[in-house]
């Protein structure tokens, strides 16, 4: 796994930090994604049928119920992400609990999209009360953490809602304690199997105790 250039630029600006570090994707785990998205959809004419977890081949037509191909959603996303303020609001309990988290750790946000939207999710993110360092990312998860952590042995937490990005921190930093979180549960049905090592939580009220005694805070 190769690091993302531009990530990397992005870790060398933050100050250096000693305390347990904990990393957090955005969507689906600070922000609500799936249900906006939708909604975002469903002005335009089409919809999302889950049937996978994946977006390409569930997005269809209102009408016809043809799936839409994958550049025609990449280009949804790109509209959806470019208004996101107008669309997505914090997860339930997140706010708070990420607050609570922050008084003993380090907490920077790491989020896989392209780094041009990064200046409108740094503006919503501060707007719903999420503070905190924002990193983009449009490589693996692993090697980012695994930079971020830098050469001290302290505790590290990585909550993400993908399973791949889940794995990618395992492998790249090993003793990382991993939470899976989902703002739209509906879609864990069609995760794959998740590793023995992978907690999985249902909301941030559960979550929350959890990471801060993995963090030792």
């Amino acid at each position: 796994m190769s690091e993302d250039p531009e990530t990397a630029r992005q870790i060398a600006e933050l100050a250096r930090d000693s305390r347990p570090l904990l990393v957090l994707d955005v969507d689906e785990v600070l922000l609500e994604f799936m249900v906006p998205f939708m909604r975002f959809l469903d002005a335009q004419g089409l919809a999302f049928l889950a049937r996978s977890f994946k977006l390409t081949g569930n997005v269809v037509d209102q009408k016809t119920q043809k799936p839409l191909e994958q550049a025609a959603v990449s280009a949804l996303l790109e509209g959806f992400f470019h208004a996101q303020r107008e669309w997505q609001s914090a997860a339930p309990g997140a706010a708070d609990a990420v607050a609570g988290l922050a008084a003993g750790a380090e907490v920077v946000l790491l989020t896989a999209m392209p780094h041009r939207h990064r200046d409108i999710r740094r503006q919503h993110l501060d707007a719903l009360g999420f503070p905190y360092p924002l990193l983009t990312t449009e490589r693996a998860k692993g090697p980012a953490l695994r930079l971020l952590r830098g050469e001290a042995s302290r505790p590290v937490a990585f909550v993400d809602d993908i399973a791949h990005n889940l794995v990618s921190v395992r492998d790249a930093v090993a003793d990382a304690h991993l939470f899976n979180l989902m703002s739209y549960r509906e879609m864990r049905a069609f995760l794959p199997p998740l590793p023995d090592d992978i907690v999985i939580e249902d909301d941030w009220a559960q979550a929350a105790p959890k990471i801060a005694t993995a963090l030792g805070i």
